[in-house]
Order: structure tokens, then sequence, then C-alpha cells
């Protein structure tokens, strides 16, 4: 037998040897005992088996209490989002005087991301590409491996965008209803309607008039809700605000302004019928409108008004009683004055009436009416008018006057016909209403307003008679003076006319002019005030006048508008004959 066959039968031996510590062995036939070794087995099964079910109810009862954590966890707040029901919060419609929707809102979502649940952030950024293309990938990244909870990455989508990023399935991307603020005229009246921040807040207009009045403070509160509130209802009329922002737009382009801008005011109640100031921007994207036409000129810009203060300065003569319209003054030769010379750019070197003066726009006529008035008396009177103070309106955007710090002598000849003093357009028409409405100075406002209303807040600042005499002046300049280009057969329009050199370097340029009219219809008893201006023409000879540039477009608001603001005109006995005839 070799030495691996003996090995083999030792080791099978000694395998089944006797051990009473591990039960009977039975050789030569007998069996063999085994009933040790199964017990053992079969204990060692149960204990791994309740280990294992000990470990599934251990895992599972985690995850029921983790269930139960979220859903009683209250929302998640973070410091880059409002809470959900300040989201949703209304802002009202604004509507013009007709019910014409200016400003509305509309339901929207944007698009934000929890960084901590995003699985890989270049991946999410590819995709969503798919649907912005615009998207900021470095910005984006950023914002995806940023330690917060909570990242906005597109405001205000649109529905289809929506549908598209659901599509993509991307974790940890997610929508929060919103409201977006739609404005379906656009530019029509946006420096009057202003525009909001993509937080639904008004920033400049009469949205930011509105926050100003409690509405800003009830949502920094948390006191606004999703209904819809009581809409705002502006003085202005959609029809006549188109007009009017048209005829603008159009005349600085004709005449190839820097600037244009009118308005049309109740002569009445100082409601704001219409108003443009032209460059301007939309609403709906006022981000594209920031270098120039964010700029409201009609109400925040402040110029020279130039012969157009010469109505002021004729009806302080004549309210003070030492000038009547029977008046003659010498207007031959130049006045000098403090080093300078004032004189005429349509000289007659003759004396002129009062109506000539006006007609004529004498700077030397007109500096000796205001030389019947001391200084603090003339001061005293334009403050009156409110053209040295800041105009008091709804509107926000509104500029200071300025003036001389200390009125010299020669300073109240050169106000007199319109240097020395800036004041803005719609804060002269507010003047010039008072001067053709029975000597009343009414606050301008956006509001709708009562006759009733505004005859309770009303001002007497020249007397009636003052105001007779100057819808007298204003007829006269309009039939055969400077304000001819503004006549509209039937409407009987008056005015006056400013060409007003502009100030650069501190000196006159006598090539950049501010070109003004204003101008009152029907002047013999006027229902309307309507100033128009024209910042710098360049449309060469006779272009660079206001009887050429701003008295057309009054001219061209009128003829348009007229009827619509309820005016019938008037053709005199001819022309009802003519219409008899038909």
């Amino acid at each position: 037998m070799s030495f691996l066959s003996r090995l083999m039968l030792v080791k099978s031996k000694a395998h089944f040897s006797a051990d009473v510590r591990r039960g009977r062995v039975v050789t030569g036939g007998k069996a063999r005992n085994f009933d040790g070794i199964g017990k053992r087995k079969a204990e060692m099964a149960r204990r791994r088996v309740g280990l294992i079910i000990l470990a599934f109810t251990a895992v599972y009862g985690v995850i029921g209490v983790r269930l139960m954590h979220y859903g009683y966890a209250q929302p998640e707040s973070t410091s880059s989002i409002m809470p959900p029901d300040r989201l949703m919060a209304s802002r009202p419609d604004i509507l013009d005087r007709n019910g014409q929707v200016l400003a509305t809102d509309i339901r929207t979502v944007s698009l934000f991301a929890e960084p901590h649940k995003i699985v890989d952030a270049d991946e999410a950024i590819e995709k969503l590409q798919t649907v912005l293309p615009d998207l900021d990938a470095r910005d984006t990244y950023k914002r995806l491996n940023s330690k917060s909870h909570f990242q906005w990455l597109r405001r205000q989508l649109t529905p289809k965008q929506q549908s598209q990023i659901l599509a993509l399935g991307i974790p940890g991307i997610g929508f929060r209803p919103e409201k977006r603020r739609f404005y379906p005229g656009g530019s029509v009246a946006s420096h009057i309607v202003g525009f909001v921040n993509i937080d639904n807040r008004g920033m400049a207009g009469m949205e930011k008039y509105i926050d100003n009045q409690g509405l800003a403070d009830l949502a920094d509160l948390g006191m606004t809700s999703n209904a819809r509130l009581e809409p705002v209802k502006l003085s202005i009329d959609l029809r006549v605000q188109n007009i009017v922002h048209d005829v603008v737009m159009n005349a600085m382009i004709n005449y190839k302004a820097k600037g244009t801008g009118a308005v049309v005011l109740d002569a009445n109640t100082g409601e704001v019928l219409g108003m443009a100031s032209y460059p301007d921007f939309d609403p709906n994207k006022p981000e594209e409108g920031a270098k120039e036409g964010w700029l409201n000129r009609m109400s925040n810009g402040t110029f020279e008004m130039g012969s157009t203060f010469k109505s002021f300065t004729l009806a302080m003569g004549l309210d003070s009683g030492r000038v009547k319209l029977s008046d003659s003054f010498d207007a031959r030769y130049p006045i000098k004055i403090g080093g300078f010379t004032i004189h005429d750019l349509h000289g007659r070197g003759t004396f002129l009436s009062v109506a000539d003066i006006f007609r004529y726009s004498s700077n030397i006529g007109t500096a000796k009416i205001a030389q019947t008035v001391s200084i603090p008396d003339h001061k005293a009177f334009l403050t009156r008018l409110g053209l040295l103070t800041k105009m008091n309106t709804e509107l926000p955007e509104v500029k200071m006057p300025s003036q001389p710090r200390e009125w010299r002598p020669v300073n109240q000849i050169t106000i007199a016909f319109g240097h020395g003093v800036s004041t803005t357009p719609l804060q002269t028409a507010v003047a010039g209403m008072a001067l053709v409405n029975g000597g009343k100075l009414i606050p301008p406002t956006f509001l709708p307003r009562s006759r009733e209303q505004a005859d309770e807040m009303a001002e007497a600042v020249i007397r009636p008679q003052t105001s007779a005499d100057m819808r007298y002046l204003f007829e006269y300049n309009g039939v055969i003076g400077s304000g001819r280009n503004a006549r509209v057969p039937g409407f009987d329009v008056g005015g006056k006319t400013g060409t007003a050199d502009k100030v650069v370097n501190g000196r006159y340029d006598h090539k950049l002019n501010f070109n003004a009219f204003l101008a009152a219809f029907p002047i013999k008893n006027p229902r309307y005030v309507v100033l128009s201006f024209c910042d710098e023409p360049h449309d060469g000879e006779g272009g660079m006048l206001a009887a050429n540039t701003a008295a057309p477009i009054v001219r061209d608001i009128i003829r348009r508008s007229g009827s619509i603001l309820g005016v019938e005109p008037d053709f005199g006995q001819a022309g009802n004959g003519m219409l008899v005839s038909y």
C-alpha cells in the first residue's frame, strides 16, 4: 500500500472515531448518529433569520419616521425667495377714464433650482439651454453648486417654456407661480403709467404712486392676497393719449430733434387727458429704454421756456393795474443793463401796444412791462402761479424748478422774456391754464376729478378781468401772430410761442433751441390747454423756430382730438350756411 493510500485511510478513521461529547458513532455496519450536529445548525439558521428580520424592521422604521417628519414639516423658507402667498399678491388694474385697460396682471411661472438635489450640474445646464439658449452657463453653474437650498434660474417663463422644461425631467428643478405685469398699449402711456420690477413692485409713474398709497407696505407685511383688487381709473383718455404720443413721436423724427413732448389739460378741472414725452420706453421691457427713454421731460425735465414766459409777464403787469391793454411802450432802442444788451429778434423800431408786444414777442417791450413791478412782487407773482416751486401731483417724477439765488435788475428783465428761470413744461401748462380759465390755479391730476372738486381746491391767482385780457392776447397772436401755424379751422386756437437759446458751457448757443407753444381752445371760452415742446430741432432754416416746430405739434393734436374731447367745431355764419346747404 502506498504512502498516500495509508494517509487517506488514517484520516478516514480519525474522522469517524468515537467521541462521547459529540455523540455516538457506530461502525462496522451500524448507523451513525448526527443528532447533535443537526440541532446546532438549525439553531444557527433561526438566529440568522431573526437578525435579518430585525435589520429589515429597523430600516423600514427609519424610512417611516423620515416620511412622517416630511409630512409634518413646515415649508422651507429661505432668504432668496418670498413666501408663496406674497408672490401671488395681485396689483390693481390701471384703466383710462373710459375703462380701457392700461396695466393688468397675468399669471406666469418662474424657474428655480434646489442645488442640494441637483445630481449633475453640467448636464442640467446643457438640457436647460435647449429651451433657454440665452441662459448664462457660468452664472447658472455657480447657482447650482451653491450651498443654498433655493436659487432662481429664470423669472416669468412662457407656458411653452414651462412645458418644454418639464419634459426634460431634471431632478431638483421646479416652478413657482407668480404674477407678471402686462401693458397692452406698450409705450403709448409709459411715462404716465410707469412700470414694475421683476417682483411686481412699482418703480415709476402711477405704478409707483399706487405702491406709495400703501400697497407696498401691505405686501411687506404679507397682508395682500391673490384676490382681484379694485381697479385704479386714471384721468387720461386713451384715444387722446394715442394721438399725443403719435404726434410727438413723428415730430421728433421730422424735426430731427433731441426730444419732444406735449400735454392736454382740462382747463376747468386740471385733469391730464393726454401727455407724452419722446423718446420713451416700453413698460413691458423697461430696461431697453434706460439710456434716454426713462426721462419724462414733461414733468421731470426743467427748461428755460423762452417767450411763453412773456404771457406771465404781461399778465403780471395787467393784474397789477399798472398796465392796460391800451398802453404803449417804447421799443425803439435796445436796453443796456449790467453789461448786457437786450434787443428784439423781430424789432419794429417803434412804440408798441401791449397787444403788439405780445404779437411780435418784443423783448424790449416785455422788459419795460416787467419794470413796472418791483422785483419782490415779480418773484411773488411767479411763485403764486406755481412756476418757482415743485409741482404737486400724483406722478412721482417731478423736478424742482431753478431760479437765481438773488434776483438782480438784470435777472428780472431776462426772466420777463423766459431766460434765467427753468421750469417743467407741465407746470408751465398748469400756470397757463390759470391765465385763461378765469384766474384759477388748479393742481394737475392724473386721476378723475369733477368740476366741483376742482372748484374746492382752486386758488384765485389773477383777477377774472386779467384772464379775459389774456384770452384776447392769445387769440390775437393766434390769428395774426406767431401762433398762426397752430390754427385749426373751427376750433378757435390761441396761444404763445417760445424759442429759447440753450445754455452750453455757461453761454447761450444760438444754434441750439428749446421751442415751446402754449395754447388754449376754444379761446373765447377755453375748455382745454395744450402745451408742446421741441428740444433742439435741426430741420434747417425756419425749423429752428417754435412757430415752425412746436406750434404745428399743437395743431396736429387739436385737429385729431378736438372732436373726441367733445368740442363742437364752429365755422361761423359762413360755415353754418354751408352745412345747411348740404
